[in-house]
Formats: structure tokens, sequence, C-alpha cells
């Protein structure tokens, strides 16, 4: 029972780390973002990525703790929640960095930062620790949010 469970736990974080770090290699890397106005407070590129990936990995772990208290049965529109959180993620940085879409990126992020914090309050429900995980995450995405509205 608990290989099974740390199987499943190495699923719910590598999952999420695998396509956030094809979404890092999709946006490109610091030689193809120079067009891109910097800010004084503008983290470098692999900040971007390590911070994308590192909250990315915490959506998975909280999602498993939800998934492992059985909340994604008794409350259906939690996963709806977690998977669009994670795809709207994951298109953020190629329209941004990637293809210079900043409007569309802000909207993006916008919709982003409404899902994560309409998944916390739902793994907030489920799991409070779940929920605490996703705290990271908000603050992440609200930065995000931030940055982009300042290439805009």
């Amino acid at each position: 029972m608990a290989k099974r469970g740390l199987r499943s736990l190495a699923v719910a974080i590598f999952i999420p780390f695998i396509l956030t770090t094809l979404s890092a290699y999709a946006s490109g890397t610091a030689a193809a973002t120079t067009t891109i106005p910097k800010a004084f407070w503008h983290p470098p590129m692999w900040a971007f990525h390590l911070a994308s990936i590192s909250t990315s990995c915490l959506t998975g772990l909280s999602a498993w703790l939800v998934w492992a208290d059985g909340g994604f049965h008794s409350e259906p529109t939690t996963l709806p929640l977690f998977l669009a959180q994670l795809l709207l993620g994951l298109a953020w940085g190629p329209l941004v960095f990637r293809l210079g879409a900043t409007w569309v990126g802000l909207v993006v992020c916008a919709i982003l930062l409404a899902a994560l914090f309409a998944c916390s309050r739902s793994f907030h429900r489920m799991n409070p620790i779940a929920g605490d995980l996703m705290k990271p995450c908000l603050a992440w995405v609200s930065f995000l949010a931030l940055f982009n509205y300042t290439l805009v």
C-alpha cells in the first residue's frame, strides 16, 4: 500500500514538473527574450523557470493530497479547476516570452490567478494543508500578473 502511495505521489509531482519544464523550454532562453523591456526588478529567465517549475510541483503535491483524501470524487469541480490552472500556467510563458503576446498573456494571467484562487479554496476545503501549499503559487502568479502588466 505504501509503495502505491509513493508511486502516485511521484507521478503527481513528476507530470507537472515535466510539463512545466517543456513549457519553460518553449518559452525560450534569455537570448531569445532580449526584445522584452526589463524593469530593474525583472528577474533573470532561469529564476522565472525555476519558480514556475517549483510552484507547479507544489500544485501537484497539493492535488495528490486532495486525491489521497478522496477529494476529487466528493467535489467534482476540484479536478477541472486544477487542470485549468495547470494548463493556463503552461501557456503563459510561451505566450509572453516566445510570442510576445503581452496583452493575451495578461488576460491568461488574470484567469490563471482566478482559477488558482478557486482551486486553492477548493483544495483547502478538502485538505487544509493542500490549500496552504497553494499560497506560494498564488504569490508567484500575483508577481507574474504585476510583471506582465508592466510589459503591456
